[in-house]
């Protein structure tokens, strides 16, 4: 993670079995013990970056929430390149997709990591324990939200790790129970991180409202979102970037507009047997264009490439659109020495925001595996948008708040005043819905803002209702348990 020094700990509880003589009959293990670990503070902290590297693996959450929507297609090389992704895009995905299964299984290795400080957490005192606990339950409500957004009920487990065996006897726990532990957790996180961290990355009291609110929203709970939304609008530190155009380069990370971004560096490389362990965001690498050679951008595989929907739903002088989608047609005609090859289903567009660009000699490993730019993962124009929802959705409702956060981001993004919105009511509420596809494109909240907005089955192709509102959970997982969790309903 940029500006967190990465040092994954390995604790292992070994029990040695000897039958030579007696004088190795007391040995102690040189490894370090799990029940044994936490001594001292920067056992804690070390513990905590360790929860935070798990963050990095959500390039696959990011990538599929565009493909599973109308923003984008699966792409790549052909119809049988990276088969899961595929299935997804085509809504035709199973309990034993690989893709699902990463997801389920990275996201509980977090809230594992994270439960694994928690487990410990009254072993010793020291005066920043409060702090790294906020981070810790922070991190455990961001991997919880994730897995309840994509797989609905799942198993609760809080400040105790699933150790190995136990899965026997674990339930999925309702969705609203695994919220509530969510809200629990953020409000925790609120009153006791601070506005602003000294190393950059590390989650903050604007970070945990921002979620907290978002979580609300899924919830249908407007009042409360509003609520906290606003207190991070109002007490900052955040405020849009008055260029739209820096957001998404290098040189825009960790701005004023970021609540929240997922740090990633090209200084540790991965390869396809492990691409879980790259310090790079992978995802940017898979949405590059295939086999590009020119300027500014370097070449990739192609995949999550736009759709004409997405591009069109653009209003004319939104200077957002070239900022989100490359029109590699165009591009190729203002840059002679431009070449690319097209790959499946190509569309001529590619996500701009989270493509791979120029960069220097440093990497390791696949290039491709270990570009730097950060995720974006809470921008304050999301915020502006949530609380501008939250308002107008509520009883009673404010539509006069909701038009001025909405009008902030049309602002920046047409440069001028000439096209607020002065809509009320669902006229309003749907001008929202447009303005969050616009500004977001391409960050992966599509396919769960139609989901929990009930657009889904209208907007995606093959979404059947009372199905695709989640993704299946994954069989070996349901093996693993002892057969004892029931799939989600209608898949096999």
């Amino acid at each position: 993670m940029k500006n967190l020094t990465i040092k994954i700990i390995t604790v292992i509880a070994v029990s040695m079995f000897v039958a030579c003589s007696d004088d190795f009959v007391d040995v102690e293990s040189p490894i370090t013990n799990s029940e044994n670990y936490f001594n001292t503070e920067q056992d804690y902290q070390d513990a905590l970056v360790g929860a935070y590297d798990v963050l990095q693996s959500t390039y696959l959450n990011v990538m599929l929430g565009e493909i599973a929507s109308d923003n984008t297609l699966a792409g790549g090389e052909s119809a049988n390149d990276v088969i899961g992704i595929q299935e997804v895009d085509d809504m035709v995905h199973t309990s034993s997709n690989q893709q699902l299964r990463d997801i389920f299984g990275w996201m509980f290795g977090g809230v594992n990591r994270a439960n694994y400080i928690l487990e410990f957490k009254d072993k010793i005192d020291f005066a920043n324990k409060p702090k790294i606990l906020a981070e810790a339950r922070f991190l455990r409500a961001y991997y919880y939200f994730e897995l309840v957004k994509w797989f609905g009920d799942v198993p609760l487990a809080v400040d105790k790790r699933i150790l190995f065996g136990e899965e026997i006897s674990l339930d999925r726990t309702p969705k609203a129970q695994v919220y509530a532990q969510i809200e629990t957790d953020l409000i925790f996180a609120v009153e006791n991180l601070p506005a602003i961290q000294s190393q950059v990355g590390r989650a903050t009291k604007g970070a945990a409202q921002a979620l907290l609110g978002k979580a609300y929203l899924y919830q249908n709970k407007f009042t409360e979102a509003a609520a906290v939304l606003e207190d991070v609008i109002t007490t900052g530190p955040y405020d849009l970037v008055s260029n739209y155009n820096t957001i998404f380069e290098n040189a825009g990370e960790n701005n004023i507009e970021s609540v929240f971004e997922v740090q990633y560096t090209e200084l540790e490389g991965a390869s396809f047997d492990c691409l879980q362990c790259s310090e790079g965001n992978v995802a940017v690498g898979f949405s590059g264009v295939r086999d590009y050679v020119g300027p500014l951008f370097t070449s990739g595989f192609s995949f999550n490439v736009p759709t004409q929907e997405a591009v069109d739903a653009f209003e004319v002088g939104d200077k957002r659109k070239d900022v989100a989608i490359l029109d590699i047609v165009q591009w190729a005609s203002d840059n002679p020495s431009v070449s690319y090859e097209t790959g499946y289903k190509h569309t001529g567009y590619f996500n701009r925001k989270y493509i791979p660009r120029l960069r220097g000699p440093n990497a390791t490993g696949d290039r491709n595996l270990t570009n730097p730019n950060n995720y974006r993962a809470i921008r304050f124009a999301d915020v502006l948008l949530m609380a501008a929802e939250a308002n107008n959705r509520a009883i009673p409702s404010d539509d006069l708040k909701a038009q001025s956060y909405l009008n902030r981001v049309r602002r920046r993004a047409f440069e001028d005043l000439l096209h607020d919105v002065v809509l009320t009511g669902t006229a309003l509420t749907e001008a929202i819905y447009t303005e969050r596809r616009v500004e977001l494109v391409g960050e992966g909240h599509r396919f769960f803002d139609l989901v929990r907005t009930g657009k889904a089955a209208s907007e995606i192709t093959g979404f059947t209702e009372g199905k695709n509102e989640v993704f299946p959970i994954p069989l070996i997982e349901i093996k693993l348990a002892g057969n004892r969790w029931s799939q989600n309903p209608n898949y096999n």
